[in-house]
């Protein structure tokens, strides 16, 4: 398989979880301004929305999103344990997180990003995401993960979307049951190697 990245991008979510599962896979960074691949090939090709991830499958089939890439990571590496089986409760609570973060998180994040985006608007935002941090230091309290209190899909794509607070001026330090979570999820052996292979250092 191929994978395409940008580093310190939402990619970094399904790049983990190609470590969790010990897929065998190559890197190819992407340059989203041009969508030139470090290959130099026309990243349009590969992925039309010219976003990353993109993963090319052995078979040249192509997935892009990440929710998608990192779901159909763990459901073909179920000894994992990335996520519960279909038709069980936890399986719907994961899927349920994934929407939560996807929504709430990810998607507030991203004008903060755009250089164009009002000042006053991104003080909204970052009122608007410090509730949400509040309300997963709440739920982080009681559990050491988000789902069935285990490592899962989610929990890798809530540690990549905090990655990006301290960017942003969002002290996350008000919030010691989210912090002591992203320090346990960052110690696994598969996310040290995904920051390593895309040069970034831990941070939140």
């Amino acid at each position: 398989m191929k994978f395409y990245y940008r580093p310190g991008s939402s990619a970094l979510f399904p790049h983990i979880i190609l470590c969790e599962t010990r897929a065998r896979f190559s890197l190819d960074n992407v340059d989203t301004r041009t969508k030139k691949t470090e290959q130099g090939q026309d990243y349009l090709l590969i992925n039309p929305k010219g976003l990353v991830p993109a993963l090319v499958l052995d078979d040249g089939s192509i997935l892009t999103e990440c929710i998608a890439i990192s779901l159909y990571l763990a459901d073909k590496a179920p000894q994992y344990n990335l996520i519960a089986p279909p038709a069980t409760i936890h399986h719907y609570h994961a899927i349920e997180w994934l929407s939560y973060i996807a929504t709430e998180l990810h998607k507030s994040f991203t004008p903060l990003f755009r250089p164009g985006t009002p000042e006053l608007y991104k003080d909204l935002l970052r009122s608007y995401l410090t509730q949400r941090f509040r309300y997963l230091n709440e739920v982080l309290g009681e559990h050491d993960y988000l789902v069935g209190n285990r490592f899962g899909v989610a929990d890798a794509y809530l540690f990549t979307v905090c990655r990006w607070a301290p960017e942003f001026k969002l002290d996350l330090i008000q919030f010691p049951a989210l912090l002591a979570f992203l320090e346990r999820v960052s110690g696994r052996p598969s996310v040290e190697k995904a920051l390593t292979a895309e040069g970034l250092e831990v941070k939140y």
